[in-house]
């Protein structure tokens, strides 16, 4: 029953909204996973960016999508977090664990086993649109224990206009999505953040966009 209305939910909502009243316009569509497990690396602005990645895929393939989402935000209240969880199969990821000495990514291990694609935004959570702020570490180190896990980097471009931070009625804007080559190992933590920043810069240099106003 959730599954059907998890279907009906992307097929007749989110994917005519996103393909539709946005006007998307996706680059190299090819590099996208047909399988998984595979992990989509993405800058973050905007709710639409996760549903905007789903809608990416074919309809057959959304039981293996899974966004990354902070679980003290998207379970803040028992109805948000029922919908988060079942209509937009979110994996909820504890902020703070990493303060009391456990993993933040436990979560992620098993789905992942299970052949699913998960989705993660690195910076942790929206910024301002169209401003890509430093990403977090987290994401180097699951790499550096999953090495057989391709992880692709999308940019996103636009969504910041069309659902901005505290704002929850899109606007219809034209956007775009480049999707990059699976990421090479890198010796380091440090080596892999930066090869991943760097790939995020290369993308976006792509688009030519002007500057934000």
């Amino acid at each position: 029953m959730l599954a059907a209305l998890r279907f009906l939910f992307f097929a007749l909502i989110v994917r005519p909204v996103v393909w539709v009243a946005l006007g998307l316009n996706i680059r190299y569509r090819e590099r996208l996973p047909r399988k998984g497990p595979a992990i989509l690396v993405a800058n973050h602005n905007s709710h639409m960016d996760t549903l905007a990645l789903m809608s990416l895929f074919p309809l057959s393939m959304l039981h293996r999508l899974h966004p990354v989402a902070a679980a003290d935000y998207f379970l803040s209240s028992k109805a948000f977090g029922w919908f988060a969880r079942h209509m937009i199969g979110i994996l909820p990821l504890d902020r703070d664990a990493r303060e009391r000495g456990d993993d933040p990514f436990a979560a992620c291990r098993e789905p992942l086993s299970r052949n699913n694609i998960l989705i993660l935004f690195p910076e942790g959570t929206r910024g301002e649109p169209e401003q890509m702020s430093t990403f977090k570490k987290g994401i180097a180190y699951l790499a550096e224990e999953l090495p057989d896990v391709p992880i692709i980097p999308i940019f996103l471009h636009g969504f910041g206009k069309v659902l901005p931070k505290g704002d929850w009625v899109p606007v219809p804007f034209f956007c775009d999505v480049f999707v990059g080559l699976p990421l090479p190992r890198a010796g380091s933590p440090e080596a892999f953040m930066a090869a991943l920043q760097s790939r995020m810069r290369m993308l976006s240099a792509e688009g030519q966009f002007p500057r934000w106003d």
